[in-house]
Protein backbone atom coordinates (compact mmCIF):
# COMPACT_ATOMS: atom_id res chain seq x y z
CA UNK A 1 0.00 0.00 0.00
CA UNK A 2 2.79 2.29 0.89
CA UNK A 3 4.80 1.69 -2.00
CA UNK A 4 1.75 2.35 -4.45
CA UNK A 5 1.41 5.21 -2.43
CA UNK A 6 4.92 6.09 -3.24
CA UNK A 7 4.81 5.56 -7.21
CA UNK A 8 1.55 8.40 -6.74
CA UNK A 9 4.14 11.00 -4.95
CA UNK A 10 7.00 10.57 -7.60
CA UNK A 11 4.08 10.81 -10.76
CA UNK A 12 3.10 14.13 -9.10
CA UNK A 13 6.42 15.06 -8.40
CA UNK A 14 6.70 14.87 -12.43
CA UNK A 15 3.33 15.43 -13.36
CA UNK A 16 2.47 12.39 -14.88
CA UNK A 17 -1.35 11.03 -13.40
CA UNK A 18 -1.39 7.53 -12.46
CA UNK A 19 -4.77 5.03 -11.58
CA UNK A 20 -6.16 4.48 -7.81
CA UNK A 21 -4.49 1.14 -8.10
CA UNK A 22 -4.75 1.02 -3.78
CA UNK A 23 -7.92 2.12 -4.01
CA UNK A 24 -9.26 -0.42 -6.21
CA UNK A 25 -7.30 -3.39 -4.39
CA UNK A 26 -8.73 -1.96 -1.23
CA UNK A 27 -12.32 -2.08 -2.82
CA UNK A 28 -11.26 -5.52 -3.87
CA UNK A 29 -10.51 -7.24 -0.83
CA UNK A 30 -13.76 -5.44 0.76
CA UNK A 31 -15.55 -7.11 -1.97
CA UNK A 32 -14.40 -10.09 -1.55
CA UNK A 33 -15.34 -10.14 2.42
CA UNK A 34 -18.37 -8.68 2.04
CA UNK A 35 -19.29 -11.39 -1.02
CA UNK A 36 -17.83 -14.25 1.75
CA UNK A 37 -20.21 -13.27 4.24
CA UNK A 38 -22.93 -12.98 1.66
CA UNK A 39 -22.54 -16.72 0.69
CA UNK A 40 -22.80 -17.76 4.56
CA UNK A 41 -25.62 -15.75 4.82
CA UNK A 42 -24.54 -13.45 7.62
CA UNK A 43 -25.26 -10.32 5.55
CA UNK A 44 -29.38 -11.79 5.72
CA UNK A 45 -29.04 -12.11 9.05
CA UNK A 46 -26.24 -9.64 10.91
CA UNK A 47 -27.01 -10.90 14.20
CA UNK A 48 -24.72 -13.87 12.94
CA UNK A 49 -21.52 -11.98 13.56
CA UNK A 50 -21.58 -11.84 16.96
CA UNK A 51 -23.25 -15.72 17.15
CA UNK A 52 -19.77 -17.39 15.26
CA UNK A 53 -18.26 -19.45 18.12
CA UNK A 54 -14.45 -18.75 16.48
CA UNK A 55 -12.77 -16.30 14.36
CA UNK A 56 -14.12 -15.50 11.13
CA UNK A 57 -10.99 -15.09 8.57
CA UNK A 58 -13.41 -13.17 6.30
CA UNK A 59 -13.07 -9.98 8.80
CA UNK A 60 -9.24 -10.24 7.59
CA UNK A 61 -10.42 -9.31 4.12
CA UNK A 62 -12.77 -6.96 5.56
CA UNK A 63 -10.52 -4.84 7.90
CA UNK A 64 -7.83 -4.56 5.41
CA UNK A 65 -9.47 -3.70 2.50
CA UNK A 66 -11.31 -1.28 4.45
CA UNK A 67 -8.13 0.47 5.48
CA UNK A 68 -6.38 -0.13 1.89
CA UNK A 69 -9.89 1.46 0.53
CA UNK A 70 -9.65 4.51 3.16
CA UNK A 71 -5.91 4.98 2.69
CA UNK A 72 -5.55 4.35 -1.30
CA UNK A 73 -8.71 7.13 -1.67
CA UNK A 74 -6.22 9.83 0.75
CA UNK A 75 -3.10 9.03 -0.67
CA UNK A 76 -3.98 9.17 -4.40
CA UNK A 77 -6.95 11.84 -4.40
CA UNK A 78 -4.56 14.38 -2.08
CA UNK A 79 -1.45 13.75 -4.33
CA UNK A 80 -3.47 13.91 -7.56
CA UNK A 81 -5.49 16.80 -6.75
CA UNK A 82 -3.16 18.60 -4.30
CA UNK A 83 -5.16 18.41 -1.57
CA UNK A 84 -2.52 19.11 1.52
CA UNK A 85 -6.55 17.76 4.19
CA UNK A 86 -5.75 14.33 2.69
CA UNK A 87 -2.48 14.24 2.03
CA UNK A 88 -2.40 15.09 6.21
CA UNK A 89 -4.61 12.48 6.75
CA UNK A 90 -3.15 10.00 4.70
CA UNK A 91 0.28 10.60 6.49
CA UNK A 92 -1.42 11.23 10.44
CA UNK A 93 -3.44 7.55 9.46
CA UNK A 94 -0.15 5.82 8.51
CA UNK A 95 1.85 6.92 11.63
CA UNK A 96 -0.90 5.77 13.55
CA UNK A 97 -0.57 2.35 12.23
CA UNK A 98 2.78 2.84 12.26
CA UNK A 99 2.56 3.64 16.14
CA UNK A 100 0.12 0.33 17.01
CA UNK A 101 2.62 -1.70 15.13
CA UNK A 102 5.64 -0.61 16.57
CA UNK A 103 3.72 -0.96 20.18
CA UNK A 104 2.18 -4.62 19.11
CA UNK A 105 6.02 -5.42 19.12
CA UNK A 106 7.49 -3.73 21.81
CA UNK A 107 4.38 -5.55 24.04
CA UNK A 108 4.80 -8.58 22.26
CA UNK A 109 8.47 -8.89 23.38
CA UNK A 110 7.24 -8.01 26.94
CA UNK A 111 4.35 -9.78 27.96
CA UNK A 112 5.53 -13.04 25.37
CA UNK A 113 4.06 -15.20 28.39
CA UNK A 114 0.79 -13.92 28.19
CA UNK A 115 0.93 -13.74 24.17
CA UNK A 116 1.18 -17.33 24.49
CA UNK A 117 -1.71 -17.95 26.66
CA UNK A 118 -3.49 -15.98 24.48
CA UNK A 119 -2.67 -17.77 21.78
CA UNK A 120 -3.30 -21.09 23.06
CA UNK A 121 -6.72 -19.70 24.17
CA UNK A 122 -7.58 -18.20 20.53
CA UNK A 123 -6.56 -21.91 18.92
CA UNK A 124 -8.84 -23.94 21.65
CA UNK A 125 -11.51 -21.44 21.04
CA UNK A 126 -11.39 -22.25 17.39
CA UNK A 127 -11.20 -25.65 17.64
CA UNK A 128 -14.30 -25.87 19.46
CA UNK A 129 -15.76 -24.01 16.56
CA UNK A 130 -13.81 -26.13 13.66
CA UNK A 131 -17.35 -27.37 12.46
CA UNK A 132 -19.45 -23.94 12.81
CA UNK A 133 -17.79 -22.15 10.01
CA UNK A 134 -16.05 -23.10 6.61
CA UNK A 135 -13.37 -20.90 6.39
CA UNK A 136 -12.39 -21.05 10.14
CA UNK A 137 -12.34 -24.79 9.16
CA UNK A 138 -10.40 -23.70 5.83
CA UNK A 139 -7.96 -21.78 8.02
CA UNK A 140 -7.03 -24.27 11.08
CA UNK A 141 -6.99 -26.94 8.11
CA UNK A 142 -4.15 -25.10 6.34
CA UNK A 143 -2.77 -24.48 9.64
CA UNK A 144 -2.12 -27.76 10.94
CA UNK A 145 -0.64 -28.77 7.10
CA UNK A 146 1.78 -26.26 7.10
CA UNK A 147 3.15 -26.39 10.74
CA UNK A 148 2.94 -30.56 10.50
CA UNK A 149 0.93 -29.85 13.93
CA UNK A 150 -2.31 -30.63 15.61
CA UNK A 151 -4.47 -28.85 18.59
CA UNK A 152 -2.62 -26.21 20.50
CA UNK A 153 -1.03 -28.53 22.43
CA UNK A 154 -1.29 -31.73 20.63
CA UNK A 155 -4.19 -34.41 19.95
CA UNK A 156 -6.03 -34.18 22.31
CA UNK A 157 -7.36 -30.83 21.90
CA UNK A 158 -9.47 -31.97 20.01
CA UNK A 159 -11.46 -33.37 22.81
CA UNK A 160 -13.04 -29.75 22.96
CA UNK A 161 -15.01 -29.94 19.96
CA UNK A 162 -18.26 -31.71 20.23
CA UNK A 163 -17.98 -34.07 16.81
CA UNK A 164 -13.88 -34.94 18.04
CA UNK A 165 -14.61 -35.58 21.77
CA UNK A 166 -14.41 -39.16 23.82
CA UNK A 167 -17.06 -38.75 25.47
CA UNK A 168 -19.14 -42.22 25.77
CA UNK A 169 -22.21 -40.26 24.58
CA UNK A 170 -20.73 -38.66 21.59
CA UNK A 171 -22.61 -40.22 18.49
CA UNK A 172 -20.82 -38.66 16.07
CA UNK A 173 -18.39 -41.05 13.83
CA UNK A 174 -15.61 -38.57 14.19
CA UNK A 175 -15.47 -39.65 18.05
CA UNK A 176 -11.88 -39.92 19.14
CA UNK A 177 -10.37 -38.49 15.96
CA UNK A 178 -8.67 -35.43 14.73
CA UNK A 179 -9.10 -33.44 11.12
CA UNK A 180 -7.49 -34.83 8.20
CA UNK A 181 -5.11 -32.04 8.14
CA UNK A 182 -3.56 -33.45 11.05
CA UNK A 183 -2.67 -36.51 9.41
CA UNK A 184 0.95 -37.89 8.45
CA UNK A 185 0.73 -37.50 4.89
CA UNK A 186 1.66 -40.17 2.27
CA UNK A 187 3.28 -39.16 -0.86
CA UNK A 188 1.80 -41.81 -3.01
CA UNK A 189 -1.38 -41.34 -2.27
CA UNK A 190 -3.06 -38.64 -4.85
CA UNK A 191 -6.69 -38.06 -3.28
CA UNK A 192 -6.82 -37.07 0.26
CA UNK A 193 -8.10 -39.33 2.61
CA UNK A 194 -10.38 -37.17 4.60
CA UNK A 195 -11.02 -39.86 6.52
CA UNK A 196 -7.28 -40.78 8.15
CA UNK A 197 -8.03 -39.49 11.29
CA UNK A 198 -10.74 -41.52 12.78
CA UNK A 199 -10.45 -43.12 16.13
CA UNK A 200 -6.69 -42.47 15.37
CA UNK A 201 -7.15 -41.44 19.59
CA UNK A 202 -8.13 -44.48 20.57
CA UNK A 203 -4.56 -45.82 20.31
CA UNK A 204 -1.61 -44.95 22.56
CA UNK A 205 0.85 -42.27 22.41
CA UNK A 206 3.16 -43.84 20.92
CA UNK A 207 0.97 -45.86 18.35
CA UNK A 208 -0.46 -42.19 16.70
CA UNK A 209 2.47 -40.79 16.16
CA UNK A 210 2.61 -43.41 12.51
CA UNK A 211 -0.88 -41.49 11.69
CA UNK A 212 -0.85 -37.92 13.05
CA UNK A 213 1.46 -35.34 13.90
CA UNK A 214 1.15 -35.18 18.11
CA UNK A 215 3.68 -31.60 18.13
CA UNK A 216 0.72 -28.90 19.12
CA UNK A 217 0.46 -25.87 16.95
CA UNK A 218 2.08 -23.64 19.09
CA UNK A 219 4.79 -25.10 20.02
CA UNK A 220 5.53 -25.74 16.21
CA UNK A 221 5.02 -21.78 15.12
CA UNK A 222 7.12 -20.45 18.23
CA UNK A 223 10.01 -23.12 15.99
CA UNK A 224 9.04 -21.43 12.86
CA UNK A 225 9.47 -18.27 14.19
CA UNK A 226 12.93 -18.77 15.69
CA UNK A 227 14.05 -20.69 12.60
CA UNK A 228 13.18 -17.86 10.15
CA UNK A 229 13.67 -15.04 13.11
CA UNK A 230 15.67 -12.79 10.34
CA UNK A 231 12.94 -12.80 7.87
CA UNK A 232 10.16 -12.20 9.65
CA UNK A 233 12.39 -9.04 11.28
CA UNK A 234 13.28 -8.03 8.15
CA UNK A 235 9.72 -7.73 6.46
CA UNK A 236 8.89 -5.72 9.38
CA UNK A 237 12.06 -2.99 9.37
CA UNK A 238 11.01 -2.84 5.39
CA UNK A 239 7.31 -2.10 6.21
CA UNK A 240 8.37 0.36 9.09
CA UNK A 241 10.52 1.96 6.99
CA UNK A 242 8.23 2.51 3.62
CA UNK A 243 6.05 3.76 5.97
CA UNK A 244 8.23 6.40 7.62
CA UNK A 245 9.12 7.20 3.96
CA UNK A 246 5.46 7.82 2.99
CA UNK A 247 4.79 9.64 6.25
CA UNK A 248 8.18 12.19 5.06
CA UNK A 249 7.14 12.30 0.88
CA UNK A 250 3.33 13.01 1.97
CA UNK A 251 4.29 16.16 4.50
CA UNK A 252 7.43 17.34 1.66
CA UNK A 253 4.33 17.06 -0.64
CA UNK A 254 2.46 19.43 2.00
CA UNK A 255 4.92 21.37 2.18
CA UNK A 256 5.31 22.09 -1.78
CA UNK A 257 1.91 22.86 -2.06
CA UNK A 258 1.52 25.41 1.10
CA UNK A 259 4.69 27.06 -0.74
CA UNK A 260 3.39 27.53 -4.27
CA UNK A 261 0.35 29.09 -2.76
CA UNK A 262 1.96 30.95 -0.49
CA UNK A 263 3.18 32.83 -4.11
CA UNK A 264 -0.13 33.56 -5.34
Amino acid sequence: MTVIFLVFLAAEESQKSSRPVTKLLGAAFLGIGLWAWAEKGVLSNLSSITDLGGFDPVWLFIVVGGVMFVLGFAGCIGALRENTFLLKFFSVFLGLIFFLELTAGILAFVFKDWIKDQLNFFINNNVKAYRDDIDLQNLIDFAQEYWLCCGAHGPDDWNLNIYFNCTDKNPSRERCGVPFSCCVKNPSEDVINTQCGYDVRLQGDIERQKYIYTKGCVGQFEKWLQDNLIIVAGVFVGVALLQIFGICLAQNLVSDVKAVKANW
